[in-house]
């Protein structure tokens, strides 16, 4: 790659660009919501609860059915991971998560719109709003 003054050009707009986001509603949000989750004594209690569920489960994994307590113990892994998904403090950071890789997103299929339509974007997100473009998205259909 050539080093011009183009390239200073657009490392300058990139750098605006994630100071921009950053200082967004949605990251400050997306901070506070983060850190509430971590400061929540009831949400360190769920993690323990559910990666103590998830070790013991993933112990007999391998045995399937024949194991002890299979069922049981596959259950308990999912009822903790809900409880752990159903506190408040969680649900509202993963609402806030889900809203700062919205507009990652956004900015993502901006920038590749905008060289082609044909550019596949990762969106991260399987219910992403795709732009015309439905399914490849390039040109491996007979016109």
């Amino acid at each position: 790659m050539i080093v011009t003054e183009k390239l200073f050009e657009i490392e300058d707009q990139t750098e605006k660009l994630v100071q921009a986001i950053l200082t967004s509603e949605s990251i400050e949000t997306y901070k506070i919501n983060r850190q509430k989750m971590h400061a929540s004594n009831d949400v360190q209690e769920k993690q323990k609860q559910f990666l103590s569920a998830k070790d013991s489960f993933e112990r007999i994994e391998a045995f399937g059915n024949h194991a002890p307590d299979f069922r049981t113990k596959q259950r308990a892994v999912r009822q903790a991971k809900r409880a752990l998904d159903m506190n408040e403090e969680v649900a509202e950071f993963r609402f806030s998560e889900t809203s700062v890789q919205t507009i990652l997103d956004l900015v993502g299929m901006a920038v590749a719109k905008t060289i082609s339509d044909d550019i596949k974007v990762d969106a991260g997100n399987p219910f992403f709003e795709k732009g015309k473009h439905s399914g490849c998205g390039g040109s491996c259909h007979a016109s």
